[in-house]
């Protein structure tokens, strides 16, 4: 009997101001790339959420997240996630309107790595823009819990700078290494009691391995979160 292809994994996108034939090719590893989950990929662009638009908060975008994760699953999406970790100001409202797992964010595994950690442990949070990425955004009502996460951010760098463009140029990894490993030795420095990593940028995935092995703590990132929805659907 011929087995089924896999269904897709649906991905809401930032606008680039690109048609289809001048996007470049996802590089290997990005969330783009079938390979990175061994399964196809099918993309719809938000209308309006440029990135500068969704980092800083938009909420008027609701209707457009929900009208593109609609199409996706309508396309055969398996579950809907999005390439930009400041989608999960949307999350609600798209999860309320769709029947397929939603994972917009990595931001939403917060209250789980709090509670794998020690409670004296804390977690550090690696954003594009610490300066957009707020309380009500991490998941932690209790003071105690919000008290153990720490969050830095790349806002100085070349990838964020890249990305506000209209259209976004792409970073090299190398600059995104430097940019990640920089934040990441200064987020330790200030709290020693950091014992785990998650990147909030959906960039950042080109680089987890390295800053795993550079730095001997574990790092999630939203290939992770979605690896763990996937395996929950069939194919």
């Amino acid at each position: 009997m011929k087995s089924q292809s896999p269904r897709p994994l649906g991905i809401l996108e930032l606008e680039e101001g690109l048609s289809q034939s001048t996007r470049p090719t996802p590089r290997l590893g990005s969330m783009s790339n079938p390979a990175t989950f061994d399964r196809p990929i099918i993309r719809e662009t938000v209308e309006g959420a440029w990135a500068d638009i969704v980092i800083r908060g938009d909420s008027a975008l609701d209707p457009a997240c929900i009208a593109s994760a609609r199409r996706l699953v309508e396309r055969g999406a398996v579950a809907v996630t999005s390439n930009c970790g400041f989608f999960i100001r949307h999350q609600a409202a798209v999860a309320a309107s769709v029947n397929v797992p939603v994972a917009l964010s990595s931001l939403l595994l917060v209250p789980t790595l709090l509670r794998q950690l020690p409670r004296a442990a804390k977690l550090g949070v690696v954003t594009a823009d610490s300066t957009k990425c707020g309380e009500d955004l991490l998941g932690a009502d209790d003071p105690a819990d919000r008290a153990r996460v720490v969050v830095g951010g790349i806002e100085g760098g070349k990838l964020l700078r890249n990305a506000l463009m209209r259209p976004p140029v792409v970073t090299d990894v190398a600059d995104i290494e430097m940019e990640v490993a920089n934040c990441v030795a200064e987020l330790r420095a200030a709290h020693p009691e950091v014992a785990a990593l998650l990147f909030e940028c959906t960039a950042l995935p080109y680089v987890t391995l390295s800053i795993r092995r550079s730095t001997g703590l574990p790092v999630y990132d939203i290939t992770d979160l979605c690896r763990l929805t996937l395996e929950s659907v069939s194919r």
